[in-house]
């Protein structure tokens, strides 16, 4: 039961700052949009947000690993928070250079946040997991998905929140909501959760297996492939038809929380095996296909002027892009606790998830350059092509455990 307990905890505190994660993208999104800031100047706000997760979710992992998991989740939240309080010091009377710095700095601090809670959240599931790889798979796929969800109604939070309380009264909420979850975690966790030998050389962190290494390969390219279109094109898109920014808004919300529905449920849809591995590892490459179709479909489609709303066609296509990517998303966050090892599971989750923030920087830049050049059409392709490499990579993952076998 203290295992199921610990799972708990940890749930708990990661959806209420995964919360207070989509509302403050919500609040920055919609204050910088009502100030008259380009989407492509929305889009700079989160460079550094998410350059600094590259180097938070290795080092995260690293010392979760030395220090035990509680102690970077408690790290996490006291960020956040750090954060939270700076964004809420900035003086509309900067200037415009000013006040981007400033946001983007504070964003470097939630981005360092988010990462760290997030390899130390989803390493105490390895961590706290006991019944094999069943257990695993639902306990990874309702973590994840109920994560995607609560990031959902953040994002109705942010603009709800935005419209009664104002900027900085949002963010001092939020702040103190944060307070309250890092006392209940500081006094539920136990020290020791996760706790190993680490690596002594930060060359050992990049030194993973060869399944950890195509892993994390297959990760750039697929969440690349989703926030190349998400980001910049998806909104410019839906502007340009004469969408209100709350619909948008709106729909990105209720995409994300059924993008998180979807994942919670995965363990339904996929096809389970004895070891783990030999029915998970096809379906993912099953699923890839499916997905590199899509946005081809999509583009090809969306690119004939006849259509009479195209804006239907998008949002329709890309609700079905956000069914099969929730799928295949949570059979890599499953796979890659499945073949990472026991006993540095933190440090293999860490340079994983560094692997989803170069994946998410290479989206949003692309995702300005080629809305830039070719509009959505063009960053569609993109997205299918950075998902056919995805494909590629996952033909090339071991189907069985090597090391081990895990239980059913």
């Amino acid at each position: 039961m203290s295992a199921v307990r610990n799972y708990a905890v940890v749930t708990a505190s990661y959806w209420c700052f995964t919360l207070t994660d989509g509302a403050l993208r919500m609040l920055i999104l919609l204050h910088f949009y009502a100030l008259g800031y380009t989407p492509f100047m929305l889009a700079f706000l989160f460079l550094l947000y998410e350059t600094a997760g590259i180097f938070a979710n290795l080092g995260g992992g690293w010392l979760a690993t030395r220090f035990g998991i509680p102690r970077m989740l408690m790290t996490g939240l006291c960020l956040q928070i750090t954060g939270l309080l700076f964004l809420s010091a900035l003086n509309p009377n900067w200037s415009a250079t000013l006040s981007v710095a400033w946001v983007v700095a504070a964003q470097g601090i939630a981005g360092v946040a988010k990462d760290i809670t997030k390899t130390a959240s989803k390493s105490a599931i390895k961590a706290t997991s006991e019944g094999g790889s069943g257990q695993l798979f639902r306990w990874v796929a309702w973590f994840t998905g109920s994560k995607n969800a609560m990031k959902g109604v953040g994002f109705f939070a942010g603009g709800l929140m935005l419209g009664t309380i104002g900027f900085a009264g949002a963010l001092w909420l939020m702040a103190a909501m944060l307070a309250c979850v890092l006392i209940g975690v500081t006094l539920s966790l136990p020290r020791t959760l996760g706790k190993a030998k680490a690596s002594k050389s930060f060359r050992e962190l990049f030194a993973k297996t060869r399944s950890i290494n195509l892993m994390a390969a297959a990760r750039i390219f697929l969440f690349g492939s989703r926030d190349v279109w998400f980001v910049v094109g998806l909104p410019v898109f839906l502007y340009s038809q004469d969408w209100h920014y709350m619909e948008v808004a709106g729909f990105i919300a209720s995409w994300t929380i059924g993008y998180g529905l979807v994942q919670a449920i995965a363990p339904s849809v996929v096809r389970r095996s004895n070891d783990g591995l030999s029915r998970e590892v096809p379906d993912a490459r099953l699923w890839g296909a499916v997905l590199t179709a899509i946005p081809v479909i999509l583009a090809v489609i969306i690119s004939n002027t006849g259509i009479a709303r195209p804006d239907l066609v998008v949002t329709i296509g890309l609700g079905l892009f956000g069914f099969a990517f929730a799928v295949i998303s949570s059979l890599h966050s499953y796979l890659i606790l499945a073949y990472a090892g026991s006993s540095k599971a933190a440090e293999d989750v860490g340079f994983y998830y560094a692997a989803n923030a170069g994946g998410r920087l290479l989206g949003i830049v692309l995702s300005g350059v080629l809305t830039q050049a070719g509009g959505l059409p063009a960053c569609l392709w993109g997205s299918a092509v950075m998902l056919a490499i995805c494909l590629a990579i996952t033909l090339l993952l071991p189907g069985v455990a090597t090391a081990r076998r895990l239980p059913a």
